[in-house]
């Protein structure tokens, strides 16, 4: 019984290494290749070790490619977007528990139906609408549209109503009003929800690509994602090592947010599966 168990044992973690191993390899091939030159790249048999260009190459699609400046867009955006939306699904959930309006239970059900709306099929009356404000080439039609958050709004609503109702009256009775309800109650039970919304949120922003490539024409104002087509473009033959790097450039900060926020993130999105 015990040699079957050390067996089961030993199969299972054979099978989770090589799965991290497989789910790894882009990754770490990616990093390989951005500290290689052409020559190396292309050379057979190919060498699977650090290249003689590793400093080289990110120096060059940090400065001249500007990917650095892409990066600190990206940043700005990804941050006011994630900081936006939390604050509206926050309030937005906070409304649909605790406050009583006319057909709540059809508002909640079209928020929800948006999730079936990506922005891909708005984006032609998006534009419009972002052209008649003035907002086309400006950080806000790279922000504004994008503050309302159904899922969000969902996350939050599921947290909020597993909170008891008695704690909900013992507030009131101190005499509390919504906001510092909201803010001394719900906000300090609901961290784990702000965690996983902050995870979901920075790096469906960060890789933006479509929608900045419409209404951003001034490249001192573009995203990361961007920036890398614009470094495919912008070769007269593909130097891969530099495209990797500027994979592994764009990768780094959304990896950084998902690796600090990781277990609140799990817990998040276990505490909206057990309600």
């Amino acid at each position: 019984m015990k040699r079957r168990k050390l067996l089961h044992a030993i199969a299972v973690h054979a099978l989770l290494l090589l799965s991290v191993a497989v789910v790894a390899a882009p990754v770490v091939f990616a990093f390989i290749f951005s500290t290689q030159t052409p020559a190396e790249i292309f050379r057979y048999p190919p060498k699977f070790t650090l290249g003689s260009a590793l400093f080289e190459n990110y120096r060059v699609v940090w400065n001249q490619y500007h990917l650095g400046l892409y990066l600190k867009n990206s940043l700005f955006i990804s941050i006011a977007v994630t900081v936006g939306k939390t604050i509206v699904s926050f309030l937005a959930a906070l409304a649909l528990v605790y406050f009583r309006f006319p057909l709540k239970s059809w508002v909640f059900t079209f928020i929800l139906l948006t999730l079936m709306m990506p922005t891909e099929i708005m984006i032609v009356a998006l534009f419009e609408l972002v052209t008649d404000l003035g907002w086309v080439n400006s950080y806000a039609a790279l922000i504004v549209p994008f503050l309302a958050s159904a899922t969000g709004t969902f996350l939050f609503r599921q947290q909020f109503l597993q909170i008891p109702e008695s704690l909900v009256d013992a507030a009131r009775i101190d005499g509390a009003g919504p906001l510092r309800f909201a803010w001394s109650i719900l906000l300090p039970m609901s961290m784990n929800v702000v965690a996983a919304m902050a995870v979901i949120q920075f790096v469906y922003m960060w890789n933006q690509y479509l929608w900045p490539l419409v209404v951003i024409r001034e490249g001192e104002r573009q995203v990361i994602q961007v920036g890398l087509r614009m470094l495919t473009s912008g070769q007269d033959a593909t130097n891969w090592g530099l495209v990797m790097a500027g994979a592994i450039v764009a990768l780094l900060p959304a990896l950084l947010v998902f690796l600090l926020l990781q277990e609140q993130f799990s817990r998040g999105f276990a505490l909206a599966e057990e309600k």
